[in-house]
């Protein structure tokens, strides 16, 4: 029960990586503000929540984390239901439509970054002071291998955008380390979510680039998240985790 008492906003819950670290969290005492832009999606796991856990352990926000008006509501609701804020997971994201920069609409380009890069930077704005407030805590964003460690042709806003993450996750670490905040960057290799689709042979070419020959579950991703959210990584910080079954080592 590391998370006994501590407040926690998940992003992107309402499936995949979100709804895994959702899920663990709770059942390790965590209390819980979940948004994603699903709302029946997430009304759903906020109820199994509450009735496998406690009326009072996760209550849910639909919105577009995009939106900063939506950001700073987390963080109030976070405040006023919970008494403050201990960490957030901002595990959001999109990897729009495949194809070569060339092709790229900018409205799509657009649309990535603003998903994936700034929708974490504007909730890392407002969940700072709400940290602060209570002495420090944790950030998790969930980046990606694509544009770190590998550059996967047709994904050029996704690994620009997971690339910044990564970016955003060390400055973040630098500025508010000496007040007690810890920001961390989770890099997750293929896992078996919707992003990843359902054609087998997809599964089976991406499980071919990890050398652990395989995808990864949800609750595996999940579970890194937790490590870094929670005291046993209190003395990491501004790091870049691989959770990737050995793919950025790999080479086939």
């Amino acid at each position: 029960m590391r998370f006994t008492d501590r407040t926690y906003i998940i992003t992107g819950a309402s499936s995949g990586i979100g709804h895994a670290a959702a899920g663990l969290l709770a059942a390790e005492g965590a209390r819980l503000v979940l948004t994603a832009r699903r709302a029946d999606r997430l009304d759903r796991l906020a109820a199994e929540l509450q009735a496998r856990h406690g009326p009072d352990r996760a209550v849910a926000l639909p919105g577009d984390v995009r939106d900063e008006s939506h950001a700073r509501a987390l963080v109030t609701l976070a405040t006023e239901r919970f008494g403050g804020l201990d960490g957030a997971f901002n595990n959001a994201g999109t990897t729009g439509p495949a194809g070569p920069l060339t092709a790229l609409d900018a409205a799509d380009w657009h649309d990535v970054i603003d998903t994936n890069l700034t929708a974490a930077a504007l909730g890392a704005k407002h969940q700072i002071p709400a940290l602060l407030a209570r002495g420090g805590g944790s950030l998790v964003f969930t980046s990606s291998f694509v544009g770190h460690a590998t550059g996967l042709p047709g994904m050029a806003a996704y690994a620009a955008a997971k690339a910044g993450l990564v970016g955003l996750t060390r400055v973040i670490a630098a500025e508010q380390g000496g007040a007690g905040i810890r920001a961390n960057a989770l890099l997750p290799g293929g896992t078996m979510t919707e992003m990843a689709g359902s054609d087998p042979a997809f599964h089976d070419w991406v499980s071919g680039l990890h050398a652990l020959r395989r995808m990864a579950t949800p609750d595996e991703i999940a579970r890194a998240a937790l490590f870094l959210l929670s005291e046993d990584a209190s003395f990491v910080t501004g790091t870049a985790l691989f959770a990737d079954g050995g793919n950025a080592i790999f080479k086939g």
